[in-house]
């Protein structure tokens, strides 16, 4: 397996940071690959921007920083328009497709949306639209099996929110796979 370099942003308060633990844990515990997370934030605590860089490979990662992203999860509006340029000529981009409108997309990049935060609203908690984007993004970059991440959301997510955070990860997951 290639080394991958992702990029998990959004704003403070959405589960950015946890979409890239959850990516994260599964590729290192549950698919016995390789993994570092560095994580990113604004000044403020929900609300401004904020980063979670992921680096997967199959071999030990020796530079954790995420430099040109080929996947780049974008939740907000800022957080596309402020890391778009970094990512790579031939990137996926997977985007909340409510919130965000992606500007200066080169023509070898890949664009998947998704309305999350609909659909966790629908599921009855819009704080769960992390969840619905790990689904979406495991479905989009196949990166890591789904019954690894399913995993990693179970181990990641608080006690007694699991059942849940499970099925808002269900739902990405379906959304994604009606694409193909």
């Amino acid at each position: 397996m290639k080394t991958t370099e992702i990029k998990f942003s959004g704003f403070g308060g959405q589960g950015v940071i946890l979409a890239g633990i959850i990516i994260g844990r599964a590729a290192s515990i549950y698919a016995g690959k390789f993994a570092t997370l560095t994580q990113s934030f604004g000044p403020e605590a929900r609300g401004s921007a904020c980063s979670a860089q992921l680096v997967v490979s199959g071999e030990r990662v020796l530079y954790p920083y995420v430099t040109r992203p080929e996947i780049l999860m974008a939740m907000s509006q800022e957080a596309c328009t402020r890391f778009l340029p970094e990512a790579a000529d031939d990137a996926t981009l997977i985007i909340e497709q409510d919130l965000v409108e992606p500007r200066g997309v080169r023509p070898g990049m890949r664009v998947y949306g998704i309305p999350a935060t609909r659909i966790a609203e629908e599921l009855g908690r819009k704080m769960i639209l992390n969840i619905v984007m790990v689904g979406f993004f495991t479905s989009v970059t196949r990166l890591v099996d789904a019954g690894a991440v399913r995993d990693a959301v179970r181990a990641s997510v608080p006690p007694g929110t699991e059942v849940m955070n499970l099925k808002a990860f269900d739902r990405g997951l379906s959304y994604g796979e009606a694409l193909e």
